[in-house]
């Protein structure tokens, strides 16, 4: 359970009707982390106070207990840095360990300086931003107000995504940060790249055999342990995962753009029935797709291996082809990569590329081409199995949910943007989008349910929503319609939209209008970006500034889903100028304004 979405009432407890009162108004809306903290906080203030409630600013008890524990915070955009700290949670319970495991937007940061033992799993967004849930905490870490940490051990894992140039740079820089603040590394950062686990496994190996040695095992202090999950969960568990996809029957795949337009978008739907799995507005399916065979046999020929070859790697033995097709990124271009072909190539301008004042050339070069464009431009001699070991493992493709189950029943659906465009001399695709695209009427698609807890509908469904989702970031708000609807939520429901073209890229525009007539949609504002005035979902924001600061300030919740680079960063902007001119704030004060928000969980992106 994400969330509490309907706070039962407290049994007969020994508390006056307005302390109890209260207790329901502080559990209200809170996450499933920040409800287990709060029972293992108070179990821990009875068990050395025998219930007497201290200040919380001088707490021995929150001393006491920091030291008998492991705690872990994480911070994570897709979800990847939550599991893993919850697979070191596990683990270290198992262990007999005492536990405290925190999303890093519910730390509470003046227990910094109290804390002894800490893990910090956090994931790197886009050009070296931290995870939405994280910027607060990452801010108080670089900020005047963080304390000496001189009696800390701590260890960071650090995820990212070589294609980027900041690999990893929010870990590093929070690693950096503890050691400057007098706090001792348990063991150096770890850096994931996209093929997690080769990192994360063997390193949350050694912090567990670590933190054994640091902390005594706790089996009967079980009142310091902060459990993992909810005794009842609303849903049995799948058992489908990342790791075992299930294969879901392709229902309809159907384009949802003009014909004759430049652009391709897919609506796309998948029966789940029979899997068990289960997904909430705002989570993502995980897709493993195959690389096109037309990529494949490119690949092949620049290099001039053989596809038939056998190729052992990792401890498996497979064809060349089957490797380039089912194992290997082939469509996206990762550091590593330029560097080892580099090399091979015996390449200067590559070679020049990878220098540290290089940054933003080498960005450029990560962002425009693909293998291939290298294996082509600058020719290389390749063995096969040195070949296969320099490509990333192929990694699966998340993609907002674009439905609700209480309207669709054991369907998922999906609004796909297929990539595919002439660069270089050659045309590029994507892996997901055409595999997606290609796929027939019998078509198979391995998938799993990635949670996104923190692109949640507010519990409370009097609140009122504002979605900002220009192109195929409407995908998750054609959900939060579908589910308001079908539970008949009494909050308003704004949506901001935005494309190239309205005659040809409108997508969902009859559910839309739809909506509007029934009224589970109560305002639409559009953009069009190639049409008329050329206008785009922050012009509209800006234009709107007063309703919309109204609407936030009468506690709307605020949901923004696409393009990190630029667009989610001019709705920033925007949401910015809106309270500055109609909250009479100052530009300081706006920032932090937003930051309360996203803290408060009534402003939340998802973005990619």
């Amino acid at each position: 359970m994400d969330a509490v979405s309907a706070v039962p009432p407290l049994p007969i407890v020994p508390l006056p009707e307005e302390k109890s009162a209260e207790a329901l108004r502080l559990l209200e809306g809170l996450d499933a982390p920040a409800l287990w903290w709060l029972s293992g906080y108070a179990a821990a203030l009875a068990r050395h106070h025998g219930g007497a409630t201290p200040r919380p600013a001088a707490s021995p008890a929150r001393e006491a207990v920091a030291q008998e524990r492991l705690t872990i915070v994480y911070g994570s955009q897709t979800g990847n840095a939550k599991r893993l700290a919850e697979q070191l949670a596990r683990d270290a319970e198992a262990a007999g360990l005492a536990v405290r495991l925190v999303r890093a937007g519910a730390y509470p940061q003046r227990e910094l300086k109290a804390e002894r033992l800490l893990v910090v799993v956090i994931s790197t967004q886009g050009d070296g931003d931290p995870p939405d849930d994280a910027r607060g905490l990452v801010e108080f870490l670089a900020g005047k107000r963080a304390p000496q940490l001189a009696d800390l051990r701590y260890a960071v894992l650090a995820l990212g995504d070589s294609s980027y140039p900041q690999f990893c740079a929010i870990g590093r820089r929070v690693d950096a940060r503890l050691a400057e603040l007098g706090a001792v590394r348990l063991l150096d950062t770890g850096e994931a790249d996209v093929d997690i686990e080769t990192v994360a496994a063997p390193w949350l190996a050694r912090t567990l055999e670590l933190a054994r040695e640091a902390l005594k095992p706790v089996a009967a202090r079980s009142a310091t342990v902060t459990p993992l999950r909810t005794a009842a969960p609303l849903a049995p568990a799948s058992e489908w995962t990342r790791a075992r996809p299930f294969a879901a029957a392709l229902l309809a795949n159907q384009r949802i753009v003009a014909r004759d337009g430049a652009r391709d978008v897919r609506h796309v739907e998948l029966s789940l029935a029979d899997s068990g799995l289960a997904y909430e507005p705002g989570d993502a399916l995980g897709v493993w797709p195959i690389n096109p065979p037309a990529l494949v046999a490119a690949v092949l020929e620049a290099t001039g291996l053989d596809g038939d070859a056998p190729v052992r790697h990792d401890g498996r033995s497979l064809g060349l082809r089957d490797w380039l097709a089912r194992e290997r990124e082939l469509t996206r271009l990762a550091r590593p990569f330029v560097a080892l072909h580099a090399a091979r190539a015996r390449s200067d301008d590559l070679n020049r590329l990878l220098a540290p004042d290089r940054r933003e050339a080498l960005a450029a070069l990560l962002a425009s081409r693909q293998p291939i464009d290298l294996l082509r431009e600058y020719p290389a001699a390749w063995d096969a199995e040195e070949f296969v070991a320099a490509l990333r493992p192929l990694a699966p493709r998340l993609y907002s949910i674009a439905s609700s189950r209480k309207a669709v029943g054991d369907e998922a659906h999906l609004t796909v943007g297929v990539v595919d465009y002439e660069a270089f001399g050659a045309r590029h695709v994507g892996a997901a989008s055409q595999f997606l695209a290609r796929a027939d009427d019998d078509a198979r698609v391995p998938v799993y349910v990635e949670p996104n807890e923190r692109f949640r509908l507010p519990a409370d469904a009097s609140r009122d929503v504002v979605m900002i989702g220009p192109g195929t970031g409407i995908a998750p708000f054609r959900g939060f319609v579908q589910e308001r609807r079908e539970t008949g939520a009494a909050g308003r429901n704004w949506l901001l939209f935005g494309n190239r073209h309205f005659h040809s890229e409108f997508l969902y525009q009859t559910e839309w209008q739809d909506a509007l007539r029934d009224g589970s949609l109560h305002r639409l504002d559009l953009a069009w970006s190639r049409d008329g005035a050329r206008s785009y979902v922050q012009d509209r924001l800006r234009e709107h500034g007063r309703e919309l600061h109204a609407w936030l300030d009468g506690g709307a919740h605020l949901y923004v889903c696409g393009d990190a680079t630029r667009m989610a960063r001019d709705v920033h902007a925007a949401l910015l100028d809106a309270f500055v001119a109609h909250g009479g704030l100052e530009r300081e004060r706006a920032e932090e304004r937003l930051l309360q928000l996203a803290e408060e969980g009534r402003y939340a992106r998802d973005v990619y």
